[in-house]
């Protein structure tokens, strides 16, 4: 594909042809020259905006675009309605390689019924690997919104599914092969696989039926990063039992040749959840099939203190993600 915009005649059969979920509450669906979507709200509902780019990798780029942006709207107790797609390639990509990127933001659409609302494709020489965007609408009763600022003290913190998920998945990913030269190849097999568990809609949907007070999907910086952004926008302490946070052995090892923090590591599909009855949540959540575990508590003052064993430290605010620390050991 040429610098500048898809040709309307690639955009028709490798994008609009492919945009086959219909939303009642949209007005104004994708098209060509049409720039902006129309929504509508029924009575004592509001919208929910989110917005995310994808930077970490350009492996299964759709699939994470997607995941991300869908998990953040879940993380408020909303229903995603729409996404807005801007995908920019760099010279010499290829329509394949919008096709591929259509086949699986499309796919996931479909499974939960999520219309694309519109977006922007083009080739830029200022990007040089392909940069896709997901702005997501999500839905909800304007009482039942869940933030991330609701954690009280006394309340219990629940960790779903494991974390380090997305990590481990794209970096294993990315260095299948030289992992294989230290690892068994079946754990780096199922790390790889580790994408099907990236979305946290499930969980969300137990929790925010189960009347949680505070939710918030655990991505760039990992749980440390998460459990220091709940505490600080609901301005309580902490107190986390690090031998309680759900981690899978694979994400241990992998983290361990690369020699960063899995604790650290960029964690979508494991979300953080504040609740009055923590026992209660994981056994609402085991039984939909959904992995969770209690891991500390809030408290009074800023003090925000994970314990490991008779050692205790302090969070920190979050800085960059380890998975950009990540570089094949010489």
């Amino acid at each position: 594909m040429e610098i500048g915009k898809v040709p309307e005649a690639v955009l028709k059969r490798s994008v609009f042809r492919k945009l086959t979920v219909k939303r009642p509450e949209v007005l104004v669906h994708a098209g060509v020259g049409e720039d902006c979507s129309v929504l509508e709200a029924g009575d004592g509902e509001v919208f929910v905006l989110s917005t995310d780019p994808i930077t970490g990798t350009a492996n299964d780029i759709g699939k994470l675009a997607f995941h991300i942006t869908a998990n953040d709207i879940a993380s408020s107790g909303a229903e995603l309605v729409g996404i807005l797609l801007t995908i920019i390639f760099p010279p010499g990509s290829t329509e394949e390689d919008l096709k591929e990127i259509m086949d699986d933001v499309t796919s996931l659409a479909a499974r939960y019924q999520v219309e694309i609302l519109g977006g922007h494709t083009e080739v830029s020489p200022v990007v040089n690997q392909t940069l896709v965007s997901v702005t997501g609408v999500g839905k909800a009763r304007r009482d039942k919104v869940v933030t991330t600022g609701g954690l009280k003290p006394g309340q219990e913190l629940v960790v779903t599914k494991w974390v380090g998920l997305e990590g481990t998945s794209i970096l294993a990913g990315e260095y299948a092969s030289e992992l294989k030269e230290r690892l068994p190849g079946e754990l780096v097999d199922t790390a790889c696989g580790f994408d099907r568990y990236l979305s946290v809609i499930p969980e969300a949907a137990v929790a925010a039926g189960a009347g949680v007070s505070a939710m918030h999907d655990v991505t760039e910086g990992g749980i440390f990063g998460a459990l220091w952004e709940m505490a600080a926008s609901s301005g309580v302490g902490l107190t986390v039992d690090l031998k309680k946070i759900p981690i899978r052995q694979e994400t241990i090892e992998i983290c361990e040749v690369f020699d960063i923090n899995p604790y650290m590591l960029i964690s979508s599909g494991s979300m953080l959840i504040g609740t009055d009855h923590g026992s209660l949540l994981v056994e609402k959540l085991q039984g939909a099939g959904i992995h969770s575990a209690v891991v500390g508590y809030a408290t009074e003052g800023n003090d925000r203190v994970i314990v490991n064993g008779d050692e205790q430290r302090f969070l920190e605010p979050p800085k960059t993600d380890e998975l950009f620390r990540a570089r094949w050991p010489e």
